[in-house]
């Protein structure tokens, strides 16, 4: 068993951005952790020039039972068990991390989206109480006004079969970077089984708005009893939808957390990879820097 396993879903707009974050993967954690990217059938051939020892490519189905079909042209699958609604993609690309997070034979996963790139060694013990993980958690993050995140709240509640969603405010689960433990995503899916009679990925995928991360959150912490959580801050994140100029992406390397780990700068955002590529440099000798001190 490795001490740590990297996750990715990708696809082909994404290449570059990944192949950042993948360079990252290789030089910030051990030299047994594996990459692991899915990616839809037709991009198979795109990432296979990343394969090796330390990175393996997926394809969508791999992962999914054999009655889910892609609908051409769209981003939908239809699940022929349980036709409608068709499963949308970002659903689906939640319910891929779910999968390929249990099969993993590691004491952690890293959930890393394609424009993450990790600008500090990642040490799997540095996010350990005792012999569980830590889970991230921003405690009372989500309030009244939060209408998805309690959207978010009910669903996971229904597939673990818990009462309904208590008054706000809630705890918020949310992280664009994150760690889980492979052991709890196996019990979470079990769980979702017991509770609603159907397979996991199909009680998952039915619903239309579903967090992977409030629903991993909520097993941990109210079944499973988390041994602490905290809001571990790391991810230094730009979530904006405008492009970063080069002066203001540098301006965001700068103010790099101490417990950062990892940098995002959302690709919705149309930042350019020159800014940042830029910003990714800044971030790292902030990083070397505070290191040397």
């Amino acid at each position: 068993m490795s001490e740590l396993a990297v996750i990715t879903p990708s696809y082909a707009p994404d290449l570059e951005l990944f192949a950042d974050l993948h360079r990252s993967v290789l030089r910030h954690t051990p030299e047994e952790t594996v990459h692991h990217v899915i990616v839809p059938p037709r991009d198979r051939g795109l990432f296979a020039r990343f394969e090796g020892p330390r990175c393996r490519v997926w394809i969508e189905p791999d992962l999914l039972p054999r009655t889910y079909i892609p609908i051409p042209l769209s981003r939908l699958w239809l699940n022929v068990a349980r036709p409608w609604p068709p499963v949308r993609g970002w659903v689906l690309q939640q319910s891929l991390k779910l999968a390929a997070a249990a099969r993993m034979e590691a004491d952690a996963v890293l959930v890393a989206d394609s424009d993450i790139v990790l600008v500090r060694p990642v040490r799997v013990r540095d996010f350990m109480v005792g012999e569980r993980l830590r889970l991230h958690r921003i405690d009372h993050g989500v309030h009244s006004g939060m209408r998805r995140h309690l959207r978010w709240h009910e669903a996971a509640r229904q597939l673990l079969g818990r009462p309904h969603v208590p008054a706000p405010p809630l705890h918020d689960y949310v992280n664009s970077l994150t760690l889980w433990d492979p052991n709890a995503v196996r019990a979470l899916q079990d769980r979702i089984e017991t509770a609603t009679g159907r397979r996991w990925q199909d009680a998952f995928s039915s619903h239309l708005h579903i967090s992977e991360f409030i629903l991993y959150g909520v097993f941990v912490d109210e079944l499973l009893g988390a041994p602490a959580a905290s809001d571990t801050g790391i991810c230094h994140n730009y979530w904006d939808a405008t492009p970063l100029s080069m002066a203001d992406a540098l301006a965001f390397a700068d103010r790099l957390g101490s417990r950062a780990i990892g940098m995002m700068i959302s690709a919705k955002s149309g930042t350019t990879l020159e800014v940042r590529r830029a910003a990714i440099a800044r971030c790292m000798d902030v990083a070397r820097r505070e290191s040397s001190r």
